[in-house]
């Protein structure tokens, strides 16, 4: 298994080198006619430094200093969209660059002009930085995405239920304390029935969410059967899952871990452990979801938080009404959302099998870049009408 990884990590470090030095290359071509030669090996020593400046911030956290950590991780999260849309500019101009001389439509002295390529370099720094600056502006902008559904059950005395919705919050550094009481001044305004947190509560690291107390907002939600959450992938990330989950219950956060419970004798509600604690061996063995609905009555309505969705067969088959899942982001950066549109059967909105319903949440927070391009974070509304 240490042999696999190691063979992955010089696999993507040398796949990510060679990307860089592309992007690299190409803005020394385009700059180093208006600089001396000497100031080459300048530049690739800070273009190397920005580029890995998200991988220096997380091996050296132990011995580089707090600020300077800090700096290089902004940097690095940055630079993690900036590679994306420089590598699109670059390549396109190249390709255009390359068919212009192949049917002979580029003029030679167009071509070989110094001060064309230096002002085409302007424009794509600028466009990338523009984009950048847009997705910065986009990612604090939540909308509220509405869903009503119809479920052919009874639920008691109960006609109609009011959930709010959210996944990803990704609290740290980036999503503070400060955007947790947006977020939960959002979601009291929509004056829900429940409140469901459908994994990725926190980041990397739960320090953030308990040197700000951050459960202090938690605590401030208003709902009439409380609030419920799942694990996410990124709640897995180091630490004690016992403390985390510790300080979540603190808030009020009721945790289910690969449990039903039944709320006010009218449905009930299950939440899965994340499909990725196996293979880090933190939260146990995720159950089969046979399993975890062993013990629920099936005439009433049944909702389960499962943070991915994958394998969406199995609730199907086990009777579940409506699902309920995040972790896609919807690819967070376009065209990013055209990759997991295809690599998930649902990546954002509804889908309905056979008699089951499916939510997938663009989530709040974000994860890496500190931007959304294309794509809106979100609060999400649902009303469930029962038979």
């Amino acid at each position: 298994m240490k042999i696999q990884y190691l063979l992955y990590m010089v696999l993507f470090i040398g796949i990510y080198g060679l990307l860089n030095y592309y992007i690299g290359r190409r803005g020394w071509q385009t700059i180093g006619s208006r600089f001396p030669r000497s100031w080459a090996k300048g530049y690739w020593i800070i273009f190397w430094i920005a580029a890995f400046s998200y991988v220096i911030a997380m091996a050296g956290v132990q011995f580089i200093p707090g600020t300077v950590s800090e700096i290089l991780d902004i940097i690095g999260s940055y630079w993690m969209a900036a590679i994306l849309y420089l590598l699109l500019t670059i390549a396109v101009i190249d390709i255009i660059r390359i068919l212009l001389k192949l049917f002979k439509k580029f003029p030679s002295n167009f071509s070989n002009n110094p001060n064309i390529a230096f002002l085409t370099g302007i424009l794509v720094i600028f466009l990338v930085a523009g984009i950048l600056a847009y997705g910065t502006w986009n990612s604090r902008r939540t909308h509220i995405k509405h869903y009503d559904i119809d479920i052919a059950k009874k639920a008691d005395t109960l006609k109609q239920l009011h959930v709010a919705m959210v996944s990803d919050i990704h609290l740290g550094k980036v999503v503070n304390k400060k955007r947790l009481a947006k977020m939960v001044e959002g979601i009291n305004r929509l004056n829900p029935d429940i409140i469901l947190i459908a994994g990725d509560i926190l980041d990397s690291s739960l320090e953030p969410f308990a040197n700000e107390n951050m459960g202090e907002e938690f605590k401030k939600l208003k709902s009439k059967y409380g609030v419920y959450a799942a694990l996410g992938n990124h709640d897995y990330f180091s630490g004690s899952m016992e403390e985390k989950v510790s300080l979540f219950n603190d808030a009020g956060i009721n945790v289910l871990r690969d449990n039903a419970v039944k709320i006010g004798e009218t449905f009930y509600l299950a939440g899965r452990e994340d499909k990725s604690s196996v293979r880090r061996k933190l939260g146990g063995e995720r159950k089969s979801l046979e399993s975890v609905l062993g013990n629920v009555d099936k005439s009433l309505p049944v909702i389960l938080l499962d943070h991915q969705p994958v394998n969406l067969s199995e609730a199907v088959g086990q009777g579940v009404d409506l699902q309920l899942s995040g972790h896609t982001h919807q690819g967070q950066l376009f065209p990013i959302d055209l990759i997991t549109n295809k690599v998930f059967e649902v990546d954002y909105g509804y889908l309905r099998k056979e008699n089951t319903h499916f939510i997938v949440t663009s989530g709040y927070g974000t994860w890496g870049p500190p931007i959304r391009v294309g794509i809106s974070g979100e609060i999400v509304d649902i009303t469930i009408n029962f038979k």
